[in-house]
This record gives structure tokens, C-alpha cells and sequence, in this order.
């Protein structure tokens, strides 16, 4: 984008600012300069020294800007280049000037545009002499010099003889003449030699002719001095064209020979075309005065003429250097100047006597300046920061020493040896390290992509990054190395966005370092590299270069002088020192003594050795080894322990450094509470062998926020390292990772899968969805590795917060233990005891935490506390406003924080030293914000962040601080408006989703908050506390255009607009929403929500008026657009594969039962006897009353298919819930609207619905359908409706009377008396036989006694009725036939093998609908539900409902009653094996098969997978039925 925009003279500051952004500039910067009100004029002024000294800006943007800027302002004056205007034809130019603006504006033609177009040219030319880079030249006659030039650096102007030994410097472009044939530039390039050398022999001087040096007399539109370089196709022509040396001199021609050096080349590096090789020419001129003494040189130049086509030699001329020219001797000074000769050698004589030899360089302290660079002038290598490295071809010799290198916190290295994998760095660090390979390709960032799916997909903070820059001669792909012009082509772009990437959006300036080992010949690419790292970071502070050898350091110190200057280039190299040395000495700055030994316990009761590159390979796990910490070399733990003790009772997260150094009594001992105690038994009795237990055991500490839970889990995992297996698993991994490597550490240099330790895995902060996923992988994984029945594996410990952790732990107290604020008694002593020893050691402010943790988190004391701590704090200042913020954000949304360089934006700090930028940040905070502050470091990106020391701290902060002068919705406002924080580049990301969830996030029980709320907890503080919903939906609207009018919050502002009853608004904030997500079945649930609640609020302002057909026109309206709106949620819902949103059908039918309610109590169907029969009639036939003909006009199709939409989406309910028996999942962050009942019984709920739809359709009243016989003359469909009424209308509602027994048999009857004596006859549809088997199957489960049930054989004649064709058969139809056609003993082996094959049928088309049904829902999360088992009775008496056999346990606590079916102990209770009928079977690889069926094998699918044998074994179980088929249940080995 930046090389779009062309700067103008005309461009406001606004516009300047956008180009800077098109830079990625920072925004500091740009705000700086906007404020500065630099406009387009001044921009072409600009220099580095004003961004630096006036702004504040860092070297390295400051380059970038000026260099961007010129390279734009050449392109503009490129096509006057190419015919460049004579020398002082300033006239000329301007006529061309004024011509060009004519043809460009033919209308503006004024002499002052044209003067304006002539200043602007100027001021632009002076921009350009001012600001290029200056570089010096080539280290004069020195053979082997590695040294390169920059394409527009500056070399100092031509100068003459100064002491004659210091060279004098003569610039030629050659540009044309090196695009001629070899005779005529031969001819060109010998002469300037000639001339310029025999004048420096003839005054006794040194000198450099320079070609492709820009000479500005010749070269308009250049600078002085400056290097273009030029293309040299074959180097033998310059080198033959001094043969003219023996036709243009007559005499001494071996002197000219031996004082005229040969042409050297220099390349030249063009960063904006690296593809093109150019090269300055030099020679040389060393007129030694034991070669020229006594003489004088006269040449005769050679000289291509045109007209002859030949070259001709002019006439003999004496030359001399006069300044910074090469002239004739006249013949008026011709006598004088051979009288001086004899001067001029003696000068010569002397200038060479004086030229001593170089003094050797003073001996530097190398390794005292690589400690400081390495450690950023602290006293140890931080563990905290990354290291980039950058390297070429190592020898042998160098690879053993890089110990140093592999105790770093290495994040990639960017390696240009194509042989490393095999024989180079990588190879041997991939000895003791994992490491990812990649090219530079890897690293392009893909448009849909995000900053953490990429980090995560190349595993960046996992393990190592190892990038080939230029191909991997191991590799077979299409990796292949190229030299250094094809690299440029194909490659550049390449390594530009790889860095921009590192730089810009994944590292934040200050957690890393770049380290340029250099340790061959530096080679172009090597340079670029540099360069792109340089301007990226912003400067050189950073960087590194470490190079051993001083010729190779040459070029690469010629090539960064440029950019940063000489001292800069000196002050970060560490140059001749070798690699042994530099392994030594650094060894002795890392905060581990030597390269790290690791060690696990074993079976037997012995430990292994942990390798490095094993540990990293389980990359989602901190492992904890036996000896942890104790290779941490004690000058670490000397300097530091006071910090990490500090940091610990100030509120920061407790590190396993903690527990190390109260163990070996460097500090003083880490207090265990109660917690610790409870948790500890729980744990071993976990570990306790028994033949029923499960491999896999959860704990659970649930913990108010700050108590102290996660300590408490750390503290357990710390004690039994030594006898268990122990990791915390990472955050961000899928569990299917975490299992495999959980796995692997289990067995990690065991002998037997059957004898190893259990792991005990610390799981922080994760939902129960993500625990079950887990807990299902460990089991399957068990599963596979075929280990005994009883053994404990895994025991997931989960550390979770909760508002009410003492509930939590009385709901299953043999899994759960509580942390609270609250301190026992015997707690309350220990930390009083260690209160007063902290107070000897400590100020109180740096032990805050504990204080308030020793007080019990009293609200008073708290309270108090925040009202001391901000006595005299400057409310008006930016400090103030950034602890506002941080408290709002840390009371509502868990575990947020606000990342330090967002601090630093905000506070405006420039900071220009990394090793300054901590103390100058916290200098920067007031007292009270360096109290509350708890300053944080990401474990895996090592980004400092800072949050307030407590939640509770924080809310009392938000509560004082805002009081009444400002309210929290006005902070929050102030929070969205805050562009700095907002378009801030690191921690973008995070910032912008906790702002995110402060207004969407909405509370849930389930993740530990304390109710559950309809929206974002600010949201109702705003509507509620501060009595303002408009201030909330103004809020919701800003959040809305702030975060790119983000639908979410368009959802959200329906939402808030029909709970305060503003339709119309709510109606256009939905559509909004569903048109940029128009396939997402939330936001239709939304839309429909707000007809909804239109049309209650229009039912609830007509109910006590006149019912007309008119009065009531317009809820009509808008109840069936409510009923479009879900229909269309619905499709989308069943279109989604991901997810399962059923809101769509459960509103529909909400809304279709109060819209039946609505008409039916209309003037013009309730005033009349016959009224209910008219409604009827209306809604199920072609007739319309004359009453409604007109007003009603509009619906009158919607509202004669109402009867019809309305049961399908009845019945979709009740096949849904025949599968899983849940209702709407509560725990995303989309939950829809929905009934209540819904939510908490959705069984009631569907039978409360049915029997509402059942009577609209129905003129009976359900009271005397109890009390009465039913009439006789009553219509089948009548019946149907009434059979509804009673609860009879589907197969779970009436399943449903199983579970609500209350007065269930009566009502059965009923239904069963309404079915026609002879049903096969009646020729019914599916739903109606289904119904029918099902009120007769649960009839005879409740009452055996009932003389209403039909025999087991008439039920299965009617299952013939179902369609032949399986596919086109009800899910519920196909659940029957497995029930209905189930073998029975007394059967032939014919009648067996032929229900076998009806039931193997429909159990195989069950298996197609389950999976339709599922979606890519995870299994788990959708539990199947049985509804009936196989018992030991004949005919429908051998089905055995779930109810009567969960009966067995319902004498315990529902937590006991769940950990009995769990562990399965509740299987071995004599009254289930009276009960229920255990059938045989075997298994085979893993799956069991039914014995019986003889044609085919009949699998059954195991319940509990982990109960199924191992190996191939004859076994029993209990038989379930399920809408996927039957299932296997309690499965045991037949002795």
C-alpha cells in the first residue's frame, strides 16, 4: 500500500498519518507527528535527526520513513532522468518543468504553477541531498577484502592530494558508457584511468577512481558521491582495458604499470531490486617513490571517435590532480612544475616514512562485552526472553561449542546452510532438542487465517523453528539451493514477510533478541536479512552479531555502518572471539549450571533419565521432573529469590521455583490449607487398586477466584513427584493431543504398559466439556493398550473457579473439594504466623495478597484497604485512567489482563533502551498503580502483561474510584474510545476479545460465576444498577461500529431492544444481523425472538379489549412472521453440521399454541356454541367465515397449515429427545431464547405442549375427558387430537409417563380406549402405530394388573404396516421393531434367525439416522439414552424400563447414586441380576458380537468402551435399547 501513495506537498497531517500506517509505523509515532501537525510539506522536509531528537522515534522507523519517502519522490523523477539536462542548463530544466505541467493540467498554464512546480522539484531535490545514508569506501590497496556497497549510500565528495597518502577519490557514473561494445567502453574506461592516474603519479599522491559513483556536475537528479553501481557483464574487459597503458605511455610504461592497482569490483546491494548485480569499479593508484622518483608521466589518451569508427589517441599531455580535479599542465606552469618534481618527492619520501605500520588494535575485554550484550546488562541470560539466531555453514570444529547455545529459549533460526540437517548446527541441535523444519514459505500468513491458528499450526512456542533460508540438500521436496541472485528473485519476498511476521505480530519488541552468528563468508542474503530484521524492530538494540573470523566481519560491517552507524556496528558486535571462548563464557551467564539432566520415577521404584528433545516432543504437558530446579545455578537463586517470593505473596501465580526454595529453606515454607489435606486422601484413594475401578479418575478443587486453588493443586503435583508421574496440561491443546501425550509419558522408558505409573494430569480453568473429552481419549487410548481392569492410569486433577465452591464440593464430595476465602481456624493461625514473619522481611505493601488472604477477604477490611491505598491519588491523570481500566476489565471478564506495551501506548513512553524499558515503565506508575498492579509473563510467549493483584481488589478499586462522580458504562465507553489501546499491534488479539466479552460474554453457573444471565454482566449492571438501559444499548452500539459492525453485537442489541419492548429498533438491529450471517440459526433464533415478544406485548395490550377479526389482525401478523423466522432457524440449524439448535422448533411451538390461544378466543369463534367447531373447521378445511374473509385476507394459508407445522415440529422434538433426553445446551456463548421448562424438563415441557396443541384441535375439556366415557360419535382425527391432549401424541411424551407416574395408568387406558378394537384394520399412518405400541408397552411397565393391553403377537402383525422399505421407515418405528422382535427363549431356531434379520434391518438403518442425527457433534456431548433393558420376564413383560432399574440406588445421594453407576458398582446389586436377563456373546478385536443370530454377525456397541476385554474372550451382559440399536451393558468375562 505504501508504495501506492506518493507524498504530496498538499497532504494534510490526516493523510500523512495513513501513509505512515501503510508503513506499519507505530502509532505513538503517528500520533506524535500528527500532534506536530506534520503535513505534506513538512514530510518532504524531514530528516532522521528531526524524528529522532524532536519525536522520540527509535533509529530504525526513522530510517524506514526517510527511505520510503525518497525511494517514492525518485520513482516521481525517474522519467526526468532519462534525458538528463546538460550541466547549469537550470533554464532548461525549468522549461521542462513547465512543459510537463502544461501536459498534465493543460487548464492550469499560469507562470505560478509553474514557479510552484519548480520549488516543489526543488525542495524535493534538497529533501533528497539531505537525508541519504553516508557510507565510507573500500579499505584502500588491501588484497582479500570481503566489502560491499549499498545501492544510494554516499561516499564523502571528491577530494584531492591531502597528506598523499590518504587517497584522493574521483567519481564516474560510466552509466551510459558501460551499456556500449567492449572496443568503446575499453576505450572510455582506460582514459579516466589514465588520466586520473598519471595525474596522482605526477603530484606523488594516492588514489581511488571510483565507476558507478554518481558524479551530481554529470548526473542530474543524483547526489554527490552517490553509488548506483553499474552492470558489468564480463570482468576482462575492465581488467584488459589497461593494455592502453603500454600505447598511451611512451616511456617508463612498467612504472604506469606497477602504480596503477588492477580494477577491483564491489558489489553493490540494491535492496529495492536484489535481482540486478551491479558493481562499483575501483582502481587504485600507488605511486611509490622508489617507482616514480625523478619522473614525470605524459599520456596520450586513447579516444573513440565516431567518424572513424576507431580509437585515436589525442595529443601528449602532462596531467596533475588540482583539488578534486585531474587538469593539464598549462604551458606557462609547465617549467615550474618539472622544477618541483624533486619537492614532490621528497614530500612523497616523507609521507611514506611517516605511514607507520597499523598499531595493533587494543586488546578489548570480548567477554566481558558478549556477557552484557547476551544478558542485556543484567547479571544472567534471561529465561523469560526469546533468541532468534541467524547463521550460515559452521565447521566441525565450531559445532562442539554450542552448549551455550542449547540451554537458550531458542524460538527459531533462520539457517542458511543447506547441508545443516545433516552435518551442520541443526543436526547437532536436534541431539538434544525437538525442532520443527520450515522454509520461508511456511511463514506466509494466509488471508482468512488468525496470528494464534498460525503460531499453533507451525507449533512456534512449542518447539524450535528451524528455517532453511536457502533449500535442504536432505530434503525431497522442492527446497533447493540457489545462489545469491536467484535467491534474491525467488526468495526476498519470502524472508521480508517472514520477519515483518516475527517482528510485527507475533514477538512484541522487548521478549527477544536476534543473534547473527556468523561463522563463514557473509553472502548477500545473509545481509537482506540483517537489514529486514533491523528496520522491523525498529532499531538495532536488539541485534546481535557475534563473528569469529575479522575478514568475514568486513562486509558485514561494511553493509550495517550504513544503516546504524560505525559505533552502533562496533558497541553489538563481538568480533574475533572464538567459539570455545564464547561457550565458556557464556555458560557461566545461564541461570542452569550445565545442559540440563531431567529425571522420572519408574515402576520400580527407580528414576530414568528425561530426554530434552523426548520432553519437547510432549509439547502440550509441563512435565515435572523429580529434581526440578535443582540444576538452577545458585548465584540465580541468590539474586532472585527475593523477587520470586515477593511476586508470590503480592498475588502472582505460584512457580515450582516457589516450592523449591521453602524446601530447601532459602524461604520460608508455602502454607498448606485444609484443601491440601482433602484433596491428598481423595488422591489415594484414587490410586488404590480395585477390580471395578475405572483407568482414568477425576478430582475436582473448585476455588473462589484469588483463594488459592491453583497453589493447592501445585502444591499436591510438587509432593508426589517423586512417586507419580506428574504434568499440568498447557491451555489451547485439543484433547486427542493431550491424550496422546499423556500416554506417552505414562509409558516413557517402561517396560510394561501394565506396570507403570499413574500420571496425575493438573487440568486449570477448563470446562467440563473439555474434561469429558479428555477423560473419553484416555479411556479409549487405555482401551487400546489392552490394560487390566482396575488399574489406575490417569487421575485428571481440574482446578476450576467457582462463586460457590462449598456447593460444588456437597454435590459429590468423594470427587470434589472446595478452596474458599474462608480460613478454619488451624488456618487462621498459620497464616497469622507467617504474616508476622513476612512483616520482619517485608514492607506490607509487597505482601498485599497475603494480608487480605490472612483477613479471610473480610468485605469491610477489603473495603478499608482500597480506601488507604488510594488516599491522594490524581484522578484526573492517565495512570488513574489505566487502573480504571484494568479493574473494569478484571472484575468482569476472568482472568483478563492488559499487555505492558499497551500500558506504554497509553502512558505515551518512548522508551529507547530494552534494558531500560521494565524500570522506566514502572517509574512511569503512580504509587498506588505499583501497588495494585501484579505484573504477569506469558509462560509461552513471554509477553509481560499487568492486571489488578485481586478480583475482589479490582471491584472495590472500579467501586471508589468511579464513585459518583462517573459510572461504570460511561468507563466502559471511554474504554471503547480509546484508539491506542484498541489499534495497538501486540496483543491485539487478547485485548480485543477480553473488550469482547466485557459486553457479550454473558455469566454462567456452569463456568463458575454465580447465576446465569440473560447478558454480559456490565450489560446488567448498566440496565439494572445504573437504571439505564439506553445507556446499555448506546454502549452495545458503539461496541457495534468499534469492532467493524460485528453481528454478534447486533444480536445482542435485539436482544437488549425487545426486553425493554422497542420492536421496531430490535426488528432492524436482528436484520442487520442476519444479513451478514443469513445461515446462522442463533441470530434467526433472535430475529424470530423479537416477533415473539412483538406479538405477546400486542396479545397483552388487546386482552381486556373486544376481540375482533380486525382487533387482532395485527398479532396475527406478526405471531406467523415469528413462525417464518423460526422455520427458517430451523433449516439452518439442520443444515449446520457443528451444532444442534433445536430453539427453532421449540419456539415455533410456543408461538403456534399462543396464536391457536389468540383465535380461538376471538369475537368471532368464542361467542357462539358452536365456536370451537367454526375454528376447526376454518383451520383444517378450504372454509372462511365471512367475519375474517377480509381482515384475515393475508394469512389465511399460513393459518390452515398451522395444524400441520406445528405437529412436525412437535414431533422432531420428541425424536430428538428420544435419542438423548437433554434439552437446549446452556454452556455457548449463542444459547438461545427458549422456555424455561425447556431448559430444566424438557420431557414436561413437550408433554404440557402437546396436550395444549392436542386441545385447540380437540372440543373436548380435559377434566371431563377424565370424568367420562369418550362419545361415540366422534371423527378419527378428533380422537387423534384428544389422545394429544391426554400426552398420547408421541412417542416420548408417552414414554414419559414412566418417569411421571402420577395418575399415568388412568390416562393410558384412555388413550388405549380411543384407538380403534381392531388397529390393523384402521390401516393407521406410522406416528399413530407408534404411538399406539408405545402406550401399550408402557401401559403394561406400569401396570401388569391392566386387562387393556394388547398381546406382544398383535403388536408385532401391526409393525408389518410400517413401509417395507426400511429407509423410509420413522427412527421410532425402527426402535420398535428392535424392542417388538426380539428373540424370546421359547422360540424355534427358524422364528429366532427371522426376527434376528427384522431386528439386525432395522438396528443397521438406526446406525444411518443416529449419524445423520449427530452431525460432527462429539459423541460425549450428546450421550445416548436407553430406554428400556432386557429382563427376564415373556411378551412385553421382558422390557424393563431405565427407571425401575436406576430404582435400585435411589436410596443415596445423588453423588454416590452417580459415582455407583459410574464405577459400576450398582451393576452387581442382586436385585438388577433378578431383574434383568444377561445374554451371552463374545468379543473379537475390540468389538462384541451377540451369540444367537447365525446367518450374519450381530455387533453390539458397548455402553462403557473401557468395559470391553482386551483380548479375544466368550462373555455376558445386560442388553439396553436405544434409538441407535441395542447396546451392551456391564459386560463380564464368562468363566
Amino acid at each position: 500500500m505504501a508504495d501506492e501513495l506518493k507524498p504530496s506537498p498538499n497532504w494534510t497531517a490526516s493523510q500523512v498519518s495513513t501513509w505512515l500506517r501503510s508503513l506499519e509505523v507505530e502509532e505513538p509515532y503517528i500520533e506524535k507527528l500528527n500532534e506536530e501537525e506534520v503535513n505534506g510539506q513538512i514530510l518532504l522536509t524531514l530528516d532522521e535527526d528531526f524524528l529522532k531528537t524532536k519525536i522520540g522515534m527509535k533509529l530504525g522507523p526513522a530510517h524506514l520513513i526517510i527511505q520510503k519517502r525518497n525511494k517514492l519522490i525518485n520513482s516521481k523523477q525517474k522519467p526526468q532522468e532519462k534525458i538528463k539536462p546538460n550541466p547549469g542548463k537550470n533554464t532548461e530544466d525549468k522549461q521542462n518543468i513547465h512543459q510537463k505541467a502544461v501536459q498534465g493540467h493543460p487548464e492550469q498554464t499560469s507562470v505560478r504553477n509553474t514557479e510552484d512546480c519548480v520549488e516543489r522539484q526543488t525542495a524535493q531535490e534538497q529533501c533528497v541531498l539531505t537525508s541519504k545514508e553516508d557510507c565510507r569506501p573500500r579499505p584502500f590497496d588491501q588484497e582479500a577484502i570481503d566489502f560491499i556497497y549499498v545501492k544510494n549510500r554516499v561516499l564523502q565528495p571528491e577530494s584531492g592530494a591531502f597528506n598523499l597518502i590518504s587517497p584522493c577519490h574521483e567519481f564516474k557514473s560510466l552509466s551510459k558508457a558501460s551499456t556500449l561494445d567492449r572496443t568503446r567502453l575499453q576505450a572510455k574506461f582506460a582514459k579516466e584511468v589514465l588520466k586520473f592516474a598519471t595525474g596522482c603519479m605526477n603530484i606523488r599522491t594516492n588514489g581511488t577512481i571510483h565507476f558507478g559513483v554518481m558524479d551530481s556536475k554529470e548526473d542530474a537528479g543524483y547526489e554527490h558521491g552517490e553509488i548506483i553501481g553499474i552492470a558489468v557483464q564480463e570482468k576482462d574487459i575492465y581488467v584488459d582495458a589497461l593494455d592502453y597503458i603500454e600505447r598511451s605511455i611512451s616511456s617508463d610504461k612498467e612504472h604506469v604499470r606497477q602504480c596503477v592497482r588492477p580494477p577491483r569490483f564491489i558489489e553493490v546491494l540494491d535492496r529495492e531490486s536484489p535481482d540486478k548485480k551491479r558493481y562499483v569499479v575501483e582502481v587504485d593508484i600507488v605511486p611509490s617513490i622508489s617507482i616514480v622518483k625523478s619522473k614525470v608521466y605524459v599520456v596520450c589518451l586513447p579516444n573513440f571517435k565516431e567518424s572513424t569508427n576507431k580509437v585515436e589517441f589525442e595529443k601528449d599531455a602532462t596531467l596533475r590532480r588540482v583539488g578534486s580535479k585531474t587538469e593539464p599542465v598549462n604551458d606557462k606552469d609547465r617549467n615550474d612544475f618539472y622544477l618541483r618534481v624533486p619537492d614532490r618527492d621528497a614530500q612523497r619520501k616523507e609521507a611514506e616514512r611517516n605511514q607507520s605500520p597499523s598499531a595493533p588494535a587494543s586488546c578489548q575485554d570480548l567477554g566481558r562485552k558478549l556477557k552484557v550484550l547476551m544478558t542485556s546488562g543484567k547479571k544472567f541470560i534471561e529465561k523469560e526472553k526469546w533468541f532468534i539466531f541467524v547463521t550460515n555453514k559452521f565447521s566441525p570444529s565450531d559445532l562442539c561449542y554450542i552448549d551455550w547455545l542449547l540451554n537458550m529459549n531458542v524460538f527459531c533460526v533462520f539457517d542458511f546452510d543447506p547441508d545443516s540437517k545433516t552435518s551442520g548446527l541443526c543436526s547437532k541441535y536436534l541431539q538434544h532438542h525437538a525442532a520443527n523444519m520450515h522454509s520461508l514459505q511456511s511463514y506466509r500468513l494466509s488471508g482468512d487465517m488468525s496470528i494464534g491458528d498460525f503460531t499453533s499450526d507451525l507449533h512456534l512456542f512449542d518447539q524450535t523453528s528451524w528455517i532453511f533460508c536457502n533449500g535442504r540438500s536432505d530434503f525431497k521436496g522442492n527446497e533447493t539451493q540457489c545462489d545469491e541472485m536467484t535467491w534474491m528473485k525467488t526468495n526476498m519476498t519470502f524472508l521480508r514477510e517472514s520477519v515483518s511476521l516475527i517482528c510485527k505480530q507475533i514477538l512484541p519488541k522487548g521478549t527477544f533478541q536476534v543473534i547473527f552468528l556468523l561463522t563463514s563468508p557473509v553472502e548477500k542474503p545473509l545481509l537482506h536479512t540483517f537489514y529486514e530484521f533491523f528496520t522491523k524492530m525498529e532499531g538495532h538494540e536488539d541485534i546481535i552479531c557475534i563473528c569469529e573470523s575479522e575478514k568475514d566481519f568486513q562486509k558485514w560491517q561494511s553493509f550495517a555502518e550504513g544503516l546504524c552507524g560505525t559505533e552502533t556496528v562496533n558497541n553489538s558486535s563481538v568480533v574475533g572471539m572464538k567459539m570455545s571462548h564464547i561457550d565458556s563464557t557464556l555458560q557461566q551467564e545461564e541461570t542452569l549450571n550445565t545442559l540440563t539432566s531431567k529425571y522420572l520415577p519408574v515402576f520400580v521404584k527407580r528414576k530414568c533419565l528425561l530426554e530434552i528433545h523426548k520432553e519437547e516432543q510432549m509439547y502440550s504437558l509441563e512435565i515435572l521432573n523429580v529434581y526440578y530446579c535443582n540444576e538452577t545455578s545458585k548465584e540465580f537463586i541468590d539474586e532472585e529469590k527475593v523477587n520470586i517470593e515477593e511476586q508470590f505473596y503480592r498475588g502472582g501465580k505460584v512457580k515450582w521455583l516457589n516450592f523449591w526454595l521453602a524446601e530447601h529453606n532459602y524461604v520460608g515454607e508455602v502454607i498448606e490449607r485444609d484443601a491440601y489435606h482433602d484433596v491428598s486422601k481423595l488422591l489415594n484413594d484414587a490410586l488404590k487398586r480395585k477390580a471395578y475401578q475405572s483407568p482414568v479418575n477425576s478430582m475436582n478443587i473448585y476455588h473462589h477466584p484469588g483463594s488459592g486453588g491453583s497453589t493447592v493443586a501445585r502444591q499436591l503435583l510438587w509432593n508426589k513427584r517423586k512417586d507419580l508421574r506428574c504434568a499440568v496440561v498447557k491451555p489451547s491443546y485439543s484433547a486427542g493431543l493431550v491424550a496422546q501425550h499423556a500416554v506417552e509419558l505414562r509409558e516413557y522408558e517402561e517396560k510394561d504398559p501394565q506396570t507403570c505409573l499413574p500420571v496425575l494430569l493438573l487440568i486449570e480453568d477448563s470446562d467440563q466439556e473439555y474434561l469429558d473429552d479428555l477423560r473419553n481419549e484416555l479411556e479409549v487410548a487405555t482401551n487400546n493398550k489392552i490394560i487390566q481392569c482396575g488399574t489406575p492410569c490417569f487421575i485428571l486433577l481440574s482446578c476450576r473457579r467457582s462463586h460457590d465452591p462449598e456447593s460444588k464440593c456437597k454435590e459429590s464430595p468423594l470427587q470434589n473439594v472446595s478452596v474458599t476465602h474462608k480460613l478454619s481456624d488451624q488456618e487462621k493461625r498459620k497464616f497469622a504466623g507467617r504474616h508476622e514473619v513476612l512483616e520482619e522481611r517485608y514492607a506490607p505493601e509487597f505482601n498485599l495478597t497475603f494480608v487480605l488472604m490472612s483477613k479471610g477477604f473480610n468485605d469491610e477490611y477489603v473495603q478499608t484497604f482500597v480506601k488507604h491505598l488510594l488516599e491522594g491519588i490524581d484522578r484526573q491523570s492517565v495512570v488513574t485512567r489505566l487502573i480504571c481500566y484494568v479493574a473494569l476489565l478484571n472484575t468482569y471478564v476472568q482472568n483478563s489482563f492488559i499487555s505492558q506495551s499497551h500500558c506504554q501506548a497509553l502512558l505515551s513512553l518512548t522508551i529507547l533502551l530494552e534494558r531500560f524499558r521494565q524500570h522506566e515503565f514502572e517509574k512511569s506508575l503512580g504509587d498506588q498503580a505499583k501497588l495494585v498492579f501484579l505484573h504477569l509473563k506469558d509462560e509461552k510467549t513471554h509477553i509481560e502483561s499487568i492486571r489488578i493483584i485481586h478480583p475482589l481488589v479490582a471491584k472495590e478499586i472500579l467501586h471508589q474510584l468511579l464513585e459518583n462522580q462517573q459510572t461504570q458504562s460511561s468507563l466502559a465507553m471511554d474504554l471503547l474510545h480509546e484508539n491506542v489501546l484498541f489499534e495497538h499491534r501486540f496483543g491485539r488479539v487478547e485485548y480485543q476479545l477480553f473488550l469482547k466479552a466485557l459486553f457479550l460474554k454473558r455469566a454462567r453457573i456452569s463456568k463458575g460465576d454465580t447465576s446465569d444471565s440473560l447478558f454480559a454482566p456490565l450489560i446488567e449492571h448498566v440496565c439494572e444498577k445504573e437504571k439505564s438501559p439506553d445507556k446499555a444499548i448506546e454502549l452495545l452500539t458503539e461496541a457495534f461500529d468499534r469492532f467493524g459492525q460485528d453481528p454478534l453485537f447486533a444480536q445482542q442489541l435485539a436482544r437488549l431492544h425487545y426486553t425493554y419492548e422497542k420492536f421496531e429498533e430490535a426488528k432492524q438491529w436482528a436484520e442487520t444481523a442476519a444479513k451478514e450471517l443469513p445461515n446462522n440459526s442463533y441470530i434467526l433464533d433472535t430475529k424470530g425472538q423479537v416477533y415473539k415478544r412483538w406479538f405477546q406485548a400486542k396479545c397483552k395490550a388487546i386482552d381486556n379489549k373486544p376481540k375482533t377479526a380486525e382487533q387482532i389482525a395485527d398479532a396475527v401478523e406478526t405471531a406467523l412472521k415469528a413462525v417464518k423466522c423460526f422455520q427458517e432457524c430451523e433449516k439452518a440449524a439442520d443444515a449446520d453440521k457443528g451444532t444442534n439448535n433445536s430453539s427453532g422448533y421449540v419456539s415455533e411451538v410456543e408461538v403456534a399454541c399462543s396464536l391457536l390461544k389468540l383465535i380461538s378466543s376471538s369475537l368471532v369463534f368464542s361467542n357462539q356454541a358452536s365456536g370451537h367447531s367454526e375454528c376447526m373447521k376454518y383451520l383444517l378445511t378450504d372454509y372462511i367465515p365471512e367475519e375474517v374473509e377480509d381482515a384475515w385476507q393475508p394469512f389465511h394459508v399460513s393459518l390452515k397449515q398451522l395444524h400441520k407445522t406445528t405437529q412436525d415440529a412437535l414431533q422432531w422434538i420428541s425424536e430428538d429427545l428420544s435419542y438423548f433426553q437433554t434439552g437446549i445446551d446452556l454452556d455457548g456463548e449463542e444459547t438461545p431464547e427458549c422456555h424455561e421448562g425447556m431448559r430444566s424438563h424438557p420431557l414436561k415441557w413437550l408433554a404440557k405442549k402437546s396436550s395444549e396443541f392436542g386441545k385447540y384441535f380437540s372440543e373436548a375439556d380435559l377434566t371431563a375427558l377424565h370424568m367420562q366415557s369418550i362419545p361415540a360419535n366422534l371423527t378419527s382425527f378428533q380422537k387423534r387430537m384428544i389422545i394429544c391432549q391426554l400426552g398420547g401424541g408421541n412417542i416420548t411424551s408417552v414414554l414419559s409417563k414412566l418417569t411421571d407416574q402420577r395418575e399415568a395408568v388412568p390416562l393410558l387406558e384412555k388413550i388405549v380406549s380411543l384407538y380403534p378394537s381392531d388397529p390393523i384394520k384402521a390401516k393407521f399412518g406410522q406416528i399413530d402405530i407408534v404411538n399406539y405400541i408405545t402406550a401399550h408397552i408402557t401401559l403394561n411397565c406400569l401396570s401388569l394388573q391392566t386387562q387393556n393391553v394388547a398381546p406382544l403377537k398383535d403388536l408385532q402383525a401391526l409393525c408389518h404396516q410400517f413401509p417395507k422399505d426400511k429407509r423410509k421407515c420413522l427412527p421410532s418405528a425402527l426402535f420398535l421393531l428392535t424392542l417388538l422382535f426380539w428373540p424370546e427363549d421359547h422360540d424355534t431356531d427358524v422364528e429366532k434367525e427371522t426376527k434376528y434379520e427384522i431386528v439386525q434391518s432395522a438396528v443397521e438403518h438406526l446406525e444411518k439416522v443416529y449419524w445423520i442425527k449427530m452431525k460432527d457433534i462429539l459423541q460425549r456431548k450428546r450421550r445416548l439414552y436407553t430406554h428400556f433393558f432386557l429382563g427376564s420376564g415373556n411378551g412385553l413383560d421382558k422390557f424393563v424400563h431405565k427407571k425401575k432399574v436406576e430404582s435400585v440406588t435411589e436410596l443415596f445421594s445423588v453423588s454416590e447414586k452417580r459415582m455407583k453407576w459410574f464405577r459400576g458398582e450398582a451393576w452387581k446389586n442382586p436385585e438388577i441380576a433378578t431383574m434383568l436377563k444377561r445374554v451371552s456373546g463374545w468379543t473379537e478385536d475390540g468389538v462384541v458380537y451377540l451369540d444367537g443370530p447365525r446367518k450374519k454377525k450381530f455387533s453390539i456397541l458397548p455402553l462403557h468402551v473401557p468395559s470391553v476385554p482386551h483380548s479375544n474372550e466368550n462373555i455376558t451382559f445386560y442388553l439396553g435399547f436405544t434409538f441407535r440399536g441395542p447396546v451392551a451393558c456391564n459386560i463380564l468375562v464368562q468363566q
